[in-house]
């Protein structure tokens, strides 16, 4: 299995974070003796200040508002101990297995850079729990985004010191357990090590890796979809002509409307002649609206990438200046407006979804297939119902995607004795984002069972050539015949809309060359 070797030069793409979490790459750590020589100089640094009677944030006074409490030299080696464990009060679902090491390796990478006074003891630990996949039980409940990820983040380090549980090889023991199976020993935390390993943005950063991936992969579905809705009900292909999109040249949009010209084969698409010369906007406009994602998705990449790739904790630890520098570089701010500018984009998709299967089913509508889809024979039609309530059930999912929208970074709130008076919100922000996600891809799912219906039915009735069809395009429906079989009498569908999520959720289908 390939390594990525963290050093504090190197770029760590989204991809880097979401093959990591995929158990896909390994992590090492650089082992040149300059990289080690200016991270060993952090604590080193730490040290002499201590020995000075320096003051230091988080080191020899309280956190927070507690940073006018003295720590008694006696006690400066228990406080980042008493971090982690008054911190561990957050609550809700555990993050799962990816999340988690999206999380642990977006923390590792920030600690790589060199500036958060760590050492390479404690790098090195966790370097090896992602490489073991020996997992901190993380409740994804209890940050704010400032003063970065506190409560979340304190599994990590409690794990470090062997406290806490976690998951191992589908077990859940205590980490000083799995760590004496794995011939690891825990860590005593130095000074600092316990703020700089949780006053951070890793949370959201790593959710919001593993949102992008998936983002990218509902527009690129939602543009195929389009298509074959467009195939479905007989749609004008001419809405997506080249000239058309030249003269409002947003690059994704544009790319969505290519996109969609190839799957109609638009040289060859008999609706170019369509009598109708408007299509509702479902889909006439679905390039615009899937473009907006898709225009998106670059600036939201900039916004993560710089976040992975910074030292996002409190003090900064200036070894070169000898300087501990005192900002709020916790702050997640970028990450909050990236994860509420992607759900917004993406709930938006599943709105637009919702309304093509609306046409599909409703025979006002969708120019002669069948009511509901059913393909049940005429004598029984009578008591089918084909895709009535997975509709249903699209607006239901949709319309709670719709409802999360609301952007989590304007819902700040002081606390903290009103020292974090202003905070991001990124980590709520974050989940709220894969929430949506979750939902948009059932909605999409129920769609490709509908379009799969739809096509069927009219290749069995002659009213559609699969000549006239892109082969590509072809190959995709035959592909999902192979995962659903046809409804002609009314049964629970359950199963196979679980089945078709979870091939989403894989990236079962490759859709487009770049």
């Amino acid at each position: 299995m390939p390594n990525i070797n963290l050093n504090q030069n190197l770029y760590v793409t989204i991809e880097d974070v979401y093959q990591v979490a995929q158990g896909r790459l390994k992590v090492a750590l650089n082992s040149d003796s300059e990289y080690r020589t200016l991270i060993d100089k952090g604590p080193q640094f730490i040290e002499k200040l201590l020995q000075e009677d320096g003051v230091v944030y988080g080191v020899t006074t309280g956190y927070g508002d507690s940073c006018t409490v003295e720590i008694p030299t006696e006690l400066v080696e228990e406080l980042p101990l008493h971090l982690t464990r008054y911190h561990g009060c957050g609550l809700g679902r555990y993050l799962d297995k990816r999340q988690t090491l999206a999380v642990m390796f977006t923390r590792l990478v920030s600690l790589s850079k060199g500036f958060s006074g760590v050492s390479l003891d404690l790098m090195g630990l966790l370097m090896q729990m992602i490489n073991h996949e020996v997992l901190p039980q993380i409740p994804e409940e209890g940050s704010v985004g400032a003063s970065g990820d506190l409560t979340p983040l304190s599994y990590i380090a409690g794990a470090l010191v062997g406290e806490r549980r976690v998951i191992w090889q589908q077990k859940l023991m205590l980490a000083s357990e799995v760590f004496e199976k794995l011939g690891l020993s825990s860590i005593k935390l130095k000074p600092k090590e316990g703020l700089a390993v949780m006053n951070g943005t890793a949370v959201m950063t790593g959710l919001a890796c593993l949102a992008f991936k998936r983002a990218e992969y509902i527009n690129d579905l939602a543009t195929r979809l389009t298509a074959m809705a467009s195939i479905a009900i007989k749609g004008n292909a001419n809405h997506f002509d080249e000239y058309l999109f030249k003269v409002k040249p947003h690059a994704g949009q544009q790319k969505v409307a290519a996109r969609i010209r190839s799957d109609l084969n638009y040289e060859r698409h008999p609706s170019r002649n369509s009598e109708r010369l408007q299509d509702r906007y479902s889909i006439r406009c679905a390039p615009h609206v899937i473009g907006v994602l898709s225009d998106a998705l670059p600036f939201l990449r900039q916004f993560i990438e710089n976040e992975v790739n910074s030292s996002n904790d409190n003090p900064i630890i200036d070894t070169e200046h000898e300087k501990v520098l005192h900002g709020g570089h916790f702050y997640g701010g970028h990450i909050a407006f990236a994860m509420d500018s992607m759900k917004n984009a993406i709930a938006n998709i599943a709105d637009l979804i919702d309304r093509q299967l609306a046409l599909m089913v409703d025979t006002r509508y969708n120019n002669g297939l069948p009511a509901n889809l059913s393909a049940s024979d005429d004598s029984r039609s009578a008591i089918n119902h084909g895709f009535k309530a997975v509709q249903i059930s699209v607006s239901a999912w949709t319309a709670e995607a719709l409802k999360l929208t609301m952007p989590a970074s304007v819902f700040s709130r002081s606390t903290e004795c009103h020292n974090q008076d202003k905070v991001s919100m990124g980590t709520i922000s974050a989940r709220d984002c894969l929430r949506i996600i979750e939902l948009v891809e059932q909605v999409l799912a129920a769609h490709l069972l509908a379009i799969y219906q739809s096509i069927s039915i009219r290749l069995s009735n002659a009213e559609l050539d699969k000549e006239t069809l892109a082969p590509h395009l072809y190959s995709f429906y035959c592909d999902l015949g192979e995962q659903f079989e046809l409804v002609t009498e009314d049964r629970s569908l359950e199963q196979d809309l679980r089945h078709i999520v979870a091939l989403i959720r894989r990236r079962y289908w490759s859709l487009y060359e770049e």
